[in-house]
Order: C-alpha cells, then structure tokens, then sequence
C-alpha cells in the first residue's frame, strides 16, 4: 500500500513539475519574442526610411524569429501606427505584438 501510495504521489510530483518547466519556457520564448520586437520598433524610429509592411527574419539568442511589420497612417501625415508580431520560426501564432508610433516626418528631412 505504502509503495502505491509514493507512485501515485511520485506520479504527480513529475507532471507538476512538468508542468511548470512548460510554463517557464514559454514565458522564455515570450520575453526573447518582446525584446525582438522592441528592438524592430526602435530600429524604425531610428531610421523611417525603412518603414515597410512586410515579414523579416532575425536571429536573436540561437533561434530564429519571424518578425511581421505592418504599417498604418494616422490623422497626422507625419505619424504612422506601427505594428510588429513576433512568432518563433515555425510556430502559427505570435509570442509577442507590439504597437508604437513612427515619425515619418523625419524620413523626408
């Protein structure tokens, strides 16, 4: 009895642990995933010139990471809505989105 006892809570202990290893892995995969696209955003305040929509491919930390800009325009010509969707390579949904404002403006100075 005693021996069932400790597999059944031996049993439990593993998919708990289990269980926790996939959280902090995806929680990993979600913060690289927010620094690509930080990173994307401030690479396209630092240069508007080149502001396009369009999918690109980075490589940040040993993995491969599909990044997906899409531009929107505001009520100010000099402004534009930019979004960037970070997925791992491979993967269907995004890890991370992100939306800021560009100055487009400064693109034609």
């Amino acid at each position: 009895v005693a021996l069932t006892i400790l597999a059944v809570a031996g049993t439990a202990l593993v998919r708990a642990t289990e269980a926790h290893v996939d959280q902090v892995r995806g929680l990993q995969v979600r913060t690289i995933a927010q620094w690509v696209a930080e990173n994307r955003l401030i690479e396209l305040e630092l240069d508007p010139s080149a502001l396009f929509d369009g999918t690109d491919r980075v490589e940040m930390l040993g993995r491969t990471w599909n990044v997906s800009v899409r531009v929107d325009a505001t009520e100010d010509p000099d402004l534009a809505t930019v979004t960037v969707a970070v997925a791992p390579d491979g993967a269907d949904s995004s890890a991370a989105v992100l939306t800021g404002f560009v100055d487009i403006g400064r693109a034609a100075v």
